[in-house]
């Protein structure tokens, strides 16, 4: 029985952070023992913010590279940058068809993006949940191990899906988020207020590439009170994000120490974001150093995407050569 394919992507713009690999690239390792696999750099969807062209490249080697040393193997998956695939473009455009500007306008996404670059509101960013799209339906994915914040995207992928197949004949599987049943992960960010990202709020959001003494300094700055007064209080947001963030690199017995500190009026926030801050080094370093390891071998980082275009390409013009067939773009058949 053919298994499902799993696709996803990550956009060359900024530092990866524990949000990444919490919200997406800890589910692709453990995805690439069990699915065919797509995973790729997202180049083109970065351009709609105008990088700088002189650092595209080290971006997208940096991104690749945090990928890898986070557990991805290119032995087992698809790993290639997005635009070394033209049927992607081709796609969009087919899917562009198929979209409508109020439906754009009103994604979360956009809207967010509009008010945040008021002076370049490019057609890119209107069009980015279909080319989006376009990424996914290329290699007939199923299953998308998405972020909370990229749901209202996959959901119109599915519509997309359904659009063309009823134009056109089934073609498209309609593709679902994918966590291994587990609820999609928010990272919280340090200062309790949203989530971790990539560009914003550099100081509350702990990246893959921050140093150790880095990683120290952003824990020891995260927002506490002055602790419980009565026992059992309901725990505030941002302390909540702080035992949310020890659930994930802190070992059991320390996570329930500081539960039962705190649920007795006894926490002490200071020791607290101490051990909060080691459990994060220890998790974060050797992450970082092997990227910067292979940051350094762009020899080896250009094989990894040669290969991994060779296996999009093959899953991707197959899919295009239907697509267009099922359009009536076969003129010389």
């Amino acid at each position: 029985m053919k298994k499902e394919i799993v696709v996803s992507g990550i956009r060359s713009t900024g530092f990866l952070h524990l949000g990444n690999y919490f919200g997406a690239i800890r589910n692709y390792v453990r995805m690439q023992e069990e699915y065919p696999c797509y995973f790729f750099v997202a180049d083109y969807h970065s351009l709609t913010t105008h990088p700088d062209p002189l650092l595209l490249k080290p971006n997208v080697y940096r991104v690749l590279a945090e990928n890898i040393a986070s557990g991805l193997d290119p032995e087992k998956v698809a790993l290639y940058v997005q635009s070394d695939i033209p049927e992607i473009p081709e796609l969009y455009l087919m899917l562009n068809m198929l979209a409508y500007k109020g439906e754009l306008e009103k994604t979360a996404s956009f809207k967010e993006k509009a008010r945040n670059q008021p002076d370049n509101v490019n057609a890119g960013l209107l069009t980015y949940p279909t080319l989006m799209s376009a990424d996914i339906l290329i290699h007939k994915a199923s299953f998308v191990p998405v972020g909370k914040d990229q749901e209202q995207h996959l959901e119109m992928a599915r519509n997309f899906a359904q659009r063309f197949n009823h134009r056109y004949g089934e073609l498209f599987p309609e593709p679902h988020p994918f966590n291994f049943g587990e609820a999609l992960v928010k990272i919280p960010s340090l200062d309790g207020q949203g989530k971790m990202s990539k560009s914003e709020n550099e100081n509350a959001t702990l990246y893959l590439a921050d140093t150790d003494e880095v990683i120290r300094k952003k824990v020891m700055k995260a927002k506490t009170d002055q602790g419980p007064s009565e026992e059992n209080t309901p725990m505030p947001d941002y302390i909540q994000n702080l035992f949310d963030l020890m659930k994930l690199v802190s070992g059991e017995e320390v996570i329930r120490k500081y539960q039962l500190d705190y649920a007795q009026c006894q926490i002490r926030y200071g020791d607290m974001k101490k051990q909060l801050a080691e459990d994060m080094v220890d998790f974060i370093r050797p992450i970082r150093e092997k990227a910067i390891e292979l940051q350094k071998d762009e020899d080896t980082l250009r094989k990894i995407m040669k290969s991994g275009k060779d296996k999009a390409r093959d899953s991707a013009s197959k899919t295009l050569e239907e697509a267009r067939k099922a359009m009536g773009i076969n003129f010389y058949c």
